[in-house]
């Protein structure tokens, strides 16, 4: 539980950061198409820094790296607050890829959960603690217009606000007993590398559909604050829209890991892949505040199917000396992903709007679903081929 409410605390920083990094962002970037720039920074600052938190990890523990990671959330929103009174957009982008660490440490939390539960528990352990998030989903866009205008600067507030956020989950995390992440006898084997646990078609399918269902949600969910403003909706109606959109991705947790265990992780993750697609139908299909709710709902339950489908699948694939080098690539190709659409998404939704935005959403949905459906061929065939 208080990993869940660590994943909450995380959720609620990364809310506040997509509601108003873009539109903070809008105001002080040379370029409208640099808008998302921040975001950018957040994100593609976590994946420099997972193989680095996957070593600081092994190296020190959990508890020590996690907390290592949220006091650099501290100084990190510290320094944001800074660039926002001082119209440093620089300052701002350099501060918010510092902040990337953190988010790669945090991104470990679901993880961290199988450690801490039997085997036979580990997709209840994964969705459980991901459900913490609903709290950054209540929290999060709560949180940024009720700070909105305590200073001068608007929105700086919110960055000063995610300081005391962090630096309570900082008080619970230390609170949490870990196990040692290997013990001394696996430690002393050093297991496959990455290119060999590769060969898995398992391991690149988990990795491919958590990186691509990510990254549809991120591009998405990064630009409808401004594509909501492009169609002149009130900032209320923006935190709305988010709440809503997170605790889509959130509340189904609380079954998906039975769904799972029930259905199989290959349909439950292509049932993500079909939620995707009726993201875009809706969104497509209006931009009142009710078309960018409803498909933003969407968009965050399949975001869940995918991305809980894909941790579950990948913990079948690594040895306990290898889970560090698993986790550290699975983290570092979907924090890339997203830093690839959160650059996008600023660019497409300022140039060619939201409904361009959603018809090139359509091209990762089809890779996403086309690795899931070469997977369960492989799947097929095999148990068609086994004796008996």
């Amino acid at each position: 539980m208080l990993l869940a409410l660590c994943q909450g605390l995380f959720f609620t920083n990364n809310v506040t950061f997509v509601a108003v990094n873009g539109l903070v962002g809008l105001q002080l970037a040379p370029l409208g198409w640099m808008a998302t720039l921040p975001l950018t920074a957040y994100v593609g600052g976590g994946a420099l820094a997972a193989s680095l938190v996957a070593r600081h990890q092994r190296a020190y523990g959990r508890r020590r790296c996690f907390r290592y990671g949220l006091m650099v959330a501290m100084v990190s929103a510290g320094v944001c607050a800074v660039a926002a009174t001082r119209h440093n957009f620089w300052l701002l982008v350099a501060a918010t890829a510092m902040a990337g660490y953190y988010s790669a440490n945090a991104a470990l939390y679901r993880f961290a959960a199988v450690e801490l539960v039997d085997t036979a528990h580990k997709e209840k352990a994964i969705s459980w603690v991901l459900a913490g998030g609903i709290l950054g989903g209540v929290v999060g866009p709560n949180l940024a217009t009720a700070t909105r205008d305590v200073l001068p600067q608007p929105f700086a507030g919110a960055y000063v606000a995610l300081m005391f956020v962090a630096a309570l989950a900082w008080v619970l995390v230390s609170r949490i007993q870990f196990p040692p992440l290997v013990d001394p006898a696996s430690a002393a084997q050093p297991g496959r590398t990455v290119r060999e646990l590769a060969r898995q078609p398992s391991f690149v399918v988990a990795i491919a559909a958590a990186a691509l269902g990510y990254g549809v949600m991120n591009l998405l969910m990064a630009a409808s604050p401004i594509a909501m403003q492009q169609c002149s909706h009130p900032f209320s109606a923006i935190a709305l829209v988010l709440e809503t959109h997170v605790l889509a991705m959130f509340l189904p947790s609380f079954f998906t890991g039975h769904l799972i265990r029930r259905f199989g992780v290959l349909p439950v993750m292509a049932s993500g892949v079909m939620l995707n697609l009726a993201c875009v139908v809706f969104a497509l299909s209006g931009q009142d505040v009710m078309h960018f709710v409803g498909a933003l709902a969407m968009l965050g339950v399949g975001w869940n199917f995918l991305y809980i489908g894909g941790t579950t699948l990948l913990t079948d694939t690594y040895l306990p000396q290898e889970k560090t080098r698993a986790q550290a690539a699975m983290d570092t190709t979907v924090l890339a992903t997203m830093a690839v659409t959160s650059f996008s998404s600023g660019a497409l939704v300022t140039t060619g709007g939201w409904q361009w935005m959603n018809w090139g959403s359509l091209v990762p949905m089809a890779a996403a679903a086309s690795v899931l459906l070469w997977l369960g061929y492989r799947r097929t065939r095999a148990k068609d081929c086994a004796p008996g």
